[in-house]
């Protein structure tokens, strides 16, 4: 294939893809800014290997170079955080139902923020992505019980302090 159409598709892949992808990195790393970073260097790795990516599975090579990004962030603790002003959110949704579907998933990034890194990556790979726990855990590199067992007490951590000392919803 040439490069320009090979350009071409990555353009088209980029174009249905790039906002979920979006999504998916504020659910991993919680702030927008450190979420666009994690985009654009997943997107450069991807396009760096994007002739030897197979065209059916690229959401999901992407995904999982994300997933790596993400980890390899947490794991260096490169991370900074850096209190926001609110005058910097981002308040220019056309409608009311606008801000509410921001205010939800405000609110969703906040709940995850509770939860450590790899907490936040197996629940958001697995709940938030859909993906089976096997999948999730051949992605994380752990296995199918570490991913049932974490996810349980990350999700029992979500629920509050009274959920997870009775064993019971809030």
């Amino acid at each position: 294939m040439d490069r320009t159409a090979s350009d071409a598709d990555f353009t088209v892949f980029v174009e249905t893809e790039g906002e979920w992808l979006g999504r998916l990195a504020v659910m991993l790393v919680r702030d927008r800014g450190a979420a666009e970073d994690l985009v654009q260097d997943t997107l450069l790795k991807v396009y760096g290997a994007w002739d030897r990516v197979d065209r059916a599975t690229a959401f999901a090579y992407a995904r999982r170079t994300m997933v790596n990004l993400a980890t390899d962030r947490w794991r260096r603790r490169r991370y900074e955080v850096v209190a926001g002003h609110e005058a910097d959110r981002d308040a220019s949704p056309a409608s009311a139902e606008g801000y509410e579907a921001v205010d939800a998933r405000d609110q969703i990034v906040r709940q995850l923020g509770r939860l450590s890194a790899r907490e936040r990556a197996m629940v958001v790979l697995r709940y938030y992505a859909d993906l089976p726990e096997a999948e999730v855990a051949r992605e994380l590199g752990v296995s199918v019980g570490t991913v049932k067992s974490t996810c349980s007490r990350a999700l029992a951590q979500l629920r509050g302090p009274e959920a997870a000392t009775t064993g019971r919803s809030a």
